[in-house]
């Protein structure tokens, strides 16, 4: 079990533009995510599972909806704040950070912007606390970037509603306590629905042979005449506008992430590079190991500064869906660009699971499809400064 020796690049001075607490918040993920995941997750990743142990400390540095108030059991932390624990977590791994942020963006946003009073006091201070694990069901098997074409149903059966369809790709599915679901009702409204484990006709089968996210538990979600109580439905918003709502929680989360990732194996590469001796010098000294060195920083410094001013515009409910989606876009190729050129720098060693950087370079081919495509991200953004649509 190697030590971790990882040191944050603040290029720019990152560190000036945030608060004390926001500083506090990081510095104790950041010394969690060393503590708990690092010497845990590579085995974990070679096993394809999920380290479920870990669920309590996320708990506890406030990675379950630290922006929800307190009284319903979050931490009640800015959005930058709640950037930098995601930051801090998917340094440690991007399937980790996957549950912290579907726990967080996907299923108590929701249960928080749209549900009953009733349900934020049956569900949010259990999932702050980690006693509930949720996840969240849109994606389906014909549906993915155009989910207003689902199939996933609700028929009003008097005193309850009938579930049926499928959802595909779901992180936390396989051990989730409960599923945010979105379905279509009678009137073709797209509605959104909990449903509970132990619910009868509801099945969470998992999916395995993933060669990326192996230490994320991904499966379906399947509703077969599952009957849901009319007060497990969230009253406050329905149509597309409210999942997608949940998805710009979760793409501006990700956006923080991918630089964690990006500077996790930043380090490692210049750490390894001034170590390994070629030549009779480090490879630190070579003009083409400094090239790629140099762009990595230049990259990871630029993507520190794009979500910094995206999570003031977040604090200051200014924040559109496009500027999101151009962050987690921008962030997340860079990410996986430097994550390859890590690999180069490495050599042979790049691969092994001595070193991080293989297992952030296959999570990210993930994380650069999933919470929206890197090619439909690139369209709203052409759709945004165009007012044209390209995709319908």
């Amino acid at each position: 079990m190697s030590q971790d020796l990882f040191q944050a690049p603040d290029y720019y001075h990152m560190d000036d533009l945030l608060s004390e607490e926001h500083i506090l918040v990081r510095d104790a993920a950041r010394e969690w995510v060393k503590k708990a995941v690092s010497p845990i997750i590579e085995e974990a990743a070679q096993q394809a599972k999920f380290p479920t142990s870990i669920i309590t400390g996320l708990a506890e540095i406030g990675a379950f909806g630290p922006y929800i108030p307190e009284e319903y059991g979050g931490a009640g932390l800015d959005q930058i704040s709640y950037g930098l624990i995601m930051q801090e977590i998917e340094r440690g791994d991007s399937g980790v950070r996957s549950t912290a942020s579907v726990q967080s963006s996907l299923v108590m946003y929701p249960i928080y912007n749209y549900g009953s009073e009733a349900q934020k006091q049956k569900y949010l201070p259990k999932l702050a606390n980690g006693e509930f694990v949720g996840c969240f069901g849109l994606t389906e098997p014909d549906y993915g970037s155009n989910p207003a074409g689902m199939v996933t149903n609700i028929k009003d059966k008097g005193d309850h509603f009938l579930l049926n369809g499928a959802k595909m790709w779901i992180s936390n599915a396989p051990f989730a306590d409960i599923a945010i679901v979105w379905a279509k009702n009678e009137e073709g409204r797209i509605k959104g629905v909990i449903v509970e484990r132990g619910m009868e006709g509801f099945s969470t089968p998992e999916t395995h042979n993933k060669w990326s996210l192996r230490a994320s538990a991904t499966g379906e979600l399947i509703f077969e005449n599952v009957k849901i109580p009319k007060e497990n439905i969230l009253p406050n918003k329905d149509g597309l506008g409210a999942p997608l709502g949940c998805l710009d929680s979760a793409r501006y989360g990700i956006a923080w992430g991918a630089i964690g990732a990006a500077m996790d194996c930043y380090d490692t590469a210049l750490r390894y590079a001034k170590q390994r001796i070629q030549f009779d010098k480090p490879i630190a000294g070579t003009q083409l190991q400094q090239k790629k060195l140099a762009e990595m920083i230049t990259e990871i410094t630029k993507a520190q500064l794009l979500t910094w001013r995206l999570g003031v515009l977040k604090n200051e409910g200014r924040a559109t869906t496009a500027q999101i989606s151009m962050a987690k876009r921008n962030n997340v190729d860079m990410a996986l660009k430097i994550a390859r050129e890590a690999r180069q720098v490495l050599g042979a060693m790049g691969i092994t699971g001595e070193y991080a950087i293989m297992r952030h370079m296959m999570n990210l081919e993930s994380v650069i499809t999933y919470e929206g495509t890197h090619d439909i991200h690139l369209l709203i953004t052409g759709m945004d400064i165009t007012g044209i649509p390209a995709f319908k």
